[in-house]
């Protein structure tokens, strides 16, 4: 699809080449606020350094660039507001690899146009029904410091296998910890922490299997 400046979400792995084109469309009069995570989730402190930027008095329009791999639900909900109703002379465009990440009532408020979109990858080479300790540690070794977008959609797909696997006893104090845990990630906790604990506590909740 032919891009064109505007507002909108851009479906695109190429955030700078992508950037560069939409900047040699605008007018002089025309300037851009640019917040860009190539290797990293947005984060509320993010999100909430553009509403700051948003809400200030300008005379000229100016495109607000959010670029990310990764817009949590939380980030996502956090920039609807003022995505809905945005400041004067504001303009708001989203570049993101996979739009299968963003949340139905983003995708509503703006139009999508699609450059190129990152194809889905196995994320999850961890047999949850079959949890053990020597395959956690395995698995916590090869993983070692993702990226918070990597680690984002691996305690994500951990957190779904498990629920489905009907193997651990999950109790509302465990699935308050997912919940939990999913928040911290947001903030930037250490993704090898996270991990270990998501992974720990599956292990102690894991049910017995009956050999009789």
């Amino acid at each position: 699809m032919e891009l064109s400046l505007q507002s909108q979400i851009i479906i695109s792995s190429d955030f700078s080449g992508t950037i560069e084109q939409l900047q040699s469309m605008a007018p002089k009069e025309v300037s851009f606020e640019l917040f860009i995570k190539e290797d990293e989730n947005f984060l509320v402190a993010d999100a909430n350094e553009v509403i700051a930027k948003a809400y200030l008095a300008s005379q000229e329009k100016v495109y607000i660039c959010l670029a990310s791999a990764l817009f949590s639900d939380v980030v996502q909900n956090r920039l609807l507001k003022i995505i809905e109703e945005p400041p004067r002379n504001k303009e708001f465009i989203l570049i993101t690899p996979n739009k299968s990440a963003l949340l139905p009532t983003i995708k509503s408020r703006l139009i999508v146009t699609t450059l190129h979109e990152a194809k889905e990858e196995k994320i999850l080479d961890l047999d949850i029904r079959n949890l053990e300790l020597g395959t956690v540690y395995s698995f916590l070794q090869s993983h070692k410091n993702l990226k918070q977008y990597e680690a984002v959609e691996v305690v994500e797909a951990i957190i779904k296998e498990a629920i489905l696997s009907n193997s651990f006893n999950l109790d509302e104090d465990t699935l308050a910890l997912f919940s939990n845990i999913r928040e911290a990630l947001d903030v930037g906790s250490s993704s090898d922490f996270i991990l270990t604990t998501l992974l720990l506590k599956l292990l102690a909740k894991k049910k017995k299997r009956d050999f009789r």
